[in-house]
């Protein structure tokens, strides 16, 4: 075995066999971190048989699949989050160890304790060639806007603070307001994270989008707005989900003009954050209401597109339609094909760390569901599969907080507040 030792916390190396996992852990590595896709060849043993070895040899094990050409922030993030947490040594390879590198180094420059010129003398003194860390370094310095990504372990959602670096404005999408249906609890603890992250960056919130009320999570717009004084938003045919539910809740006194938000955008209206153009699609399928955010080069699609390894949204909410669902797909990836895609939502398949950024070219080439596919098989696909999905967890308590901008329900006369929970309202659960 090659082992390239980087410091004491880390080394890299080349494909190991899994034969050999006991060997890594006799000389003191804790956590093996693959950092290489499946599928790169006939020969690879792959993450479910790196796992089971990893497991069997003691080592804790971490999948953090890249290539050059997809590697994300969010990648470099759960590297450093698995060096972190790793209890001793961790050693990361992918086919030659150079991309694990990479994740390093790239990690080390973002955080100010390297310097961009320094990588080459490093690259050197290693025998590994890092100028795809250079490239991908100078590139993302050049972006506009800055797109952070905050992941919600508990719904699987993804947030983001979008910012301009000229002016220091930024807006806030699909933010989380955190429940336990269990306790019936709720808290902002997501939230306050994005609040943090905005006044460490000195950053002014001009915007809280929604891309649709969600049915997973209880939006964090109100709460947000309390916070910051900035426009919430979402698109116009939020009206159509309000009245929608508002037969299904049995609810006659719910507004359902969508004054609740301080905008309501049209299919093409613009907007700015700072000074970057900002636009609005119509993207219907998942909802009546979904829309997506254009803001420069990134595209924040939420539950149309989920990342390559993972497809598309389910079509079969109320108001959902699988047709709608393809047309807006395919609205998106006319966009061009360097435009960076952020989902809402990232189920983590094969056990893979979060990842939520791609682009459109990369969706064209790679989503699961879409790619070299017709109209008339995805239909059959999204259809086949949603028949069998259950219905979201926290579909009937969300959807009376979401179609209120994420306002929970008033407290009655002793203090408390309570949702309301329509039974048999869905159809046929998926029993089995």
């Amino acid at each position: 075995m090659t082992i390239t030792r980087i410091n004491d916390r880390l080394s890299v190396m080349p494909q190991p066999d899994p034969a050999d996992f006991g060997s890594l852990a006799a000389q003191g590595f804790k956590t093996l971190i693959n950092a290489r896709p499946d599928g790169e060849e006939s020969a690879q043993p792959g993450t479910q048989a790196e796992d089971d070895a990893a497991k069997r040899a003691g080592l804790s094990y971490v999948f953090v699949p890249v290539t050059v050409a997809t590697l994300t922030e969010a990648d470099v993030r759960a590297f450093q989050r698995s060096l972190q947490q790793s209890d001793g040594p961790a050693i990361a390879h992918c086919k030659s160890g150079v991309r694990a590198l990479l994740l390093h180094v790239i990690g080390e420059v973002l955080d100010g304790r390297m310097k961009l010129e320094d990588l080459p003398t490093l690259g050197g003194r290693l025998a590994i060639d890092l100028t795809a860390a250079t490239k991908w370094l100078t590139k993302y310095s050049e972006r506009r806007p800055v797109v952070q990504g905050f992941f919600d372990k508990r719904t699987w959602s993804v947030q983001y603070v979008v910012s301009d670096p000229e002016t220091g404005k930024c807006a806030i999408v699909d933010p989380v307001l955190d429940f336990d249906e269990k306790s019936g609890a709720t808290a902002t603890i997501n939230a306050d994270t994005i609040l943090d992250h905005v006044r460490e960056n000195n950053l002014t919130v001009d915007w809280i989008l929604d891309t649709h009320p969600h049915a997973d999570h209880f939006s964090a717009a109100h709460y947000l707005k309390s916070k910051t004084g900035a426009q919430t938003a979402i698109g116009e045919h939020v009206v159509d989900v309000q009245k929608l539910w508002k037969g299904i809740y049995n609810w006659p006194e719910l507004a359902t003009d969508g004054s609740q938000w301080d905008r309501l955008f049209a299919h093409g209206e613009t907007f700015k954050v700072g000074s970057i153009d900002a636009k609005v699609m119509f993207s219907p399928g998942h909802t009546l209401a979904s829309i997506t955010y254009v803001i420069a080069d990134a595209a924040f699609v939420h539950d149309t597109l989920f990342m390559p390894d993972s497809g598309t949204a389910r079509a079969d909410f109320p108001g959902g339609d699988a047709k709608a669902l393809w047309n807006s797909i395919q609205d998106i990836l006319a966009l061009p094909d360097d435009t960076r895609i952020f989902t809402g939502h990232d189920y983590q398949p094969d056990g893979r760390v979060p990842r939520w950024e791609s682009t459109v070219a990369e969706q064209k080439r790679a989503n699961r569901h879409v790619a070299n596919g017709s109209e008339d098989s995805f239909v059959k696909l999204r259809m086949e599969r949603d028949k069998t999905l259950p219905m979201p967890k926290l579909i009937l308590h969300a959807l009376q907080v979401n179609v209120r901008a994420g306002r929970l329900p008033e407290p009655e006369a002793n203090g408390k507040r309570y949702l309301r929970f329509p039974l048999d309202a869905l159809g046929e659960a998926a029993w089995s």
